[in-house]
């Protein structure tokens, strides 16, 4: 009889629980989506493959020797090229980031090949050292498919691929280590954790205490509160931006090749979106875990698998890219490699902080709403 009282309590007990568990929708989104959601990205969305990676072709030397040395190219899945005569308009490219890599063919190549030796130069854009290393291979694999499918012809000047020499260079990072790249990651990583996270719980646990409604018979307004919670937790993000910057200087020798003052002022503006972004989340969800749960979800956790800092983004679907570009972590990790591994590149400043600032005014403004004085 004890026996089956445990267990009709046991069942009462766990009855009671799955219904309280079904009418909590926070749990059932972190239980069954949010695993839903990882298997779809890790499976389908991103990948370390590199497809289609862009190559500026500059033919300084456009014989028919030469198109046939470097058509295998044209017939790589993973390669697309791109046909040039100009080689400071290939160095433009890779440096706008329009341009994964440039494969120049000097002008003296068909004379050179005539005597048993040519050289092809290859330059890298290094700021993502896996997708260097890759378009590195896929380039020395095409050249010389091509080589042997021309030797297998009959003629005779390709009889021997090792008689053409692929010098390679690597631009924006020389070293060609990882570090270099992950590192300005970090700051967005960084940035996003401390603004959204923490922020996510300022206005939702007024709210579950009550002390919300009481500002409401005050002459406070919902401009004022925002920028009054803004406030302490932007010098929390300014202390971590120094700490992450002495860092990626003095520990792992990341160099800045932009200006400092701008990698400081475009941080705090991310920060500052960061910190909105969370405030809304608390303001529209009102409770503290859910709130905590939908900030990992919305800002987090994109930040660090759709932004860029491990994948490239060219090499997901569709889909995937245009939610990557309505993300304000992809923007600002695209702006912060660029100052640090490239330098002061204009077009791409001005138009990551654009856009940055519009999310900001954006996010604020709808902050306030959720703060304007009304009872529910």
């Amino acid at each position: 009889m004890i026996a089956v009282a445990s267990f009709s309590r046991l069942v009462a007990l766990t009855r009671k629980e799955t219904r309280q568990m079904l009418r909590d929708r926070s749990n059932l989104v972190v239980g069954l989506v949010l695993p839903a959601v990882l298997i779809l990205l890790f499976g389908y969305g991103l990948s370390f493959d590199v497809t289609d990676a862009r190559v500026a072709v500059v033919l300084e030397d456009s014989s028919p020797v030469t198109l046939n040395a470097v058509a295998g190219l044209a017939g790589s899945d993973y390669l697309s090229p791109i046909w040039m005569h100009s080689m400071p308009e290939a160095e433009a490219m890779i440096r706008a980031g329009e341009a994964d890599a440039i494969l120049r063919v000097p002008s003296e190549f068909t004379r050179d090949l005539s005597h048993g030796s040519g050289t092809l130069q290859l330059i890298l854009n290094g700021v993502d050292s896996n997708t260097a290393q890759s378009i590195e291979g896929y380039a020395t694999g095409a050249i010389t498919n091509a080589l042997e499918h021309l030797a297998d012809r009959g003629d005779a000047r390709f009889g021997d691929a090792g008689g053409i020499t692929l010098v390679q260079r690597t631009w924006f990072n020389e070293a060609g280590t990882s570090t270099w790249f992950l590192v300005p990651g970090l700051i967005v990583l960084v940035m996003t954790l401390i603004g959204a996270f923490l922020t996510s719980l300022l206005i939702a646990r007024e709210w579950e205490r009550g002390t919300l409604e009481s500002l409401f018979v005050t002459p406070v307004r919902p401009l004022e509160l925002v920028l009054s919670k803004l406030a302490p937790y932007l010098v929390i993000g300014a202390i971590d931006l120094v700490m992450c910057l002495l860092a990626a200087k003095f520990l792992f020798h990341v160099p800045m090749r932009g200006s400092l003052w701008i990698i400081v002022l475009s941080s705090m503006l991310y920060l500052l979106v960061s910190l909105a972004m969370g405030l809304w989340i608390s303001g529209v969800t009102r409770n503290q875990f859910a709130a905590s749960q939908m900030a990992l979800l919305a800002s987090f956790m994109p930040a660090m698998m759709l932004s860029g800092f491990v994948f490239d983004l060219r090499n997901v679907p569709l889909v995937v890219q245009v939610i990557s570009q309505a993300l304000p972590a992809t923007h600002f990790m695209s702006l912060v490699k660029t100052l640090f591994m490239v330098g002061n590149y204009w077009p791409e400043i001005a138009k990551s902080v654009v856009i940055l600032s519009l999310y900001g005014v954006l996010l604020i403004w709808a902050t306030r709403r959720t703060l304007a004085k009304r009872l529910d």
